[in-house]
């Protein structure tokens, strides 16, 4: 009671409640709390973009996959598809790297770590989103600009050792295309708006999904399988993912603003989805999308019902996290979706058998039967 009285408890007391008032102010200011038509806007733009690159990214895929193929009877050489033993390692190589960040933030300040991620990022999210938009930009540029080709080649070695490095071919749309992207990227480094990260997010999304290449249903199994118990594990066993996900400033997740009708362009208060819970299964409907076209029923069967497997499955996480107020392991629902659907319905259908057979690029291809 002596104390209660004392002058200088009562000043130090005063001066707590006064600077935890003005943190509370700021925080008020700084963070608009979310209403439930923002949060529907938000959760219902975080859906639409993740829906369009594996939308996208699947159908340029199969393109893809031609090329491949294409190039594979020139050179003799298979491309390079995701092996079962490369699935099995990737949860784990995924675990250090997640703890090794998380280590990072904790011993090093994020300004320094986020600032050298972001001109990595910066680099690689140019290249992938003049990739993605160059079909569109490439037919909007003048005539008058001259397409004047260039190739670009780099080797080492010498005689019969002499390796090819890099070899890219372009032209002068091409560089234009580089330029209008290097936009996005420049603004993104200087202002850090959410459009910017969403842009290039979006184009590593559709990157991921059309370049990986699951090379059969196995492989995507294990892969999704052994991501299933990954995501559980860092998300409701320890706060490492969390706390990642909110210290790393890179395009690596889509964010939209759930306080967008208050504060416009200049939200603060987001909602994110990570771009592993889009490309991870986005890949393995891809490759479903590649095992329809092969089986030449001029049907998509098995790639529209694992993709609206998909959206249920993260509708069902929204509904969740909305629910429990908590972070949720996305893969923990699309996981169970996107493998359990195609498969029973596969099973149903009879198609179990050829579906587990499929492989983009077989061992044994048809030339070779036929010099046997």
């Amino acid at each position: 009671m002596a104390e209660a009285g004392n002058p200088e408890s009562l000043e130090s007391v005063t001066e707590d409640i006064v600077i935890e008032a003005a943190n509370s102010a700021n925080d008020t200011v700084t963070k608009t709390p979310a209403t439930t038509e923002g949060m529907m806007i938000a959760y219902g733009s975080l859906v639409v973009m993740a829906l369009l690159p594996i939308f996208i990214g699947s159908y340029r895929s199969v393109t893809s996959h031609k090329e491949q193929k294409e190039n594979q009877e020139k050179t003799g050489e298979k491309p390079e598809t995701m092996t079962q033993k490369d699935a099995m390692m990737f949860p784990i190589i995924a675990s250090c790297a997640l703890f090794g960040l998380y280590i990072f933030f904790q011993i090093f300040s994020k300004e320094y770590i986020n600032l050298l991620l972001t001109f990595y990022f910066f680099v690689l999210g140019i290249f992938a989103l003049a990739h993605m938009m160059s079909p569109i930009v490439l037919k909007v540029i003048p005539s008058v600009i001259p397409v004047i080709p260039f190739h670009l080649k780099f080797t080492q070695g010498e005689g019969e050792n002499k390796e090819s490095v890099l070899d890219y071919e372009f032209n002068t749309h091409d560089m234009v295309c580089l330029v209008l992207c290097s936009g996005v990227g420049v603004w993104y480094i200087l202002k850090k708006h959410w459009l910017a990260n969403d842009l290039l997010g979006l184009a590593f999304a559709v990157n991921g999904v059309e370049l990986l290449h699951l090379n059969n249903v196995v492989t995507g199994c294990i892969l999704l399988g052994g991501l299933f118990f990954y995501d559980i594990f860092w998300v409701f066993g320890t706060d490492v993912m969390v706390t990642v996900a909110k210290s790393f400033e890179a395009p690596i997740k889509l964010v939209f603003p759930q306080d967008l009708l208050e504060n416009g362009l200049n939200a603060s208060n987001f909602a994110m989805l990570g771009l592993g819970d889009i490309v991870i299964p986005g890949i393995f409907i891809a490759l479903l999308l590649r095992y329809d076209h092969s089986l030449k029923r001029n049907s998509h069967f098995y790639f529209y019902a694992t993709f609206f497997a998909y959206i249920a499955g993260l509708l069902t996480t929204i509904f969740v996290m909305h629910v429990y107020k908590h972070a949720q392991p996305a893969l923990l629902y699309l996981v169970p979706a996107c493998l359990g659907v195609p498969l029973f319905l596969a099973l149903v259908r009879g198609d179990i058998k050829s579906m587990f057979q499929y492989e983009d690029h077989p061992e044994t291809t048809g030339v070779d039967k036929k010099d046997d």
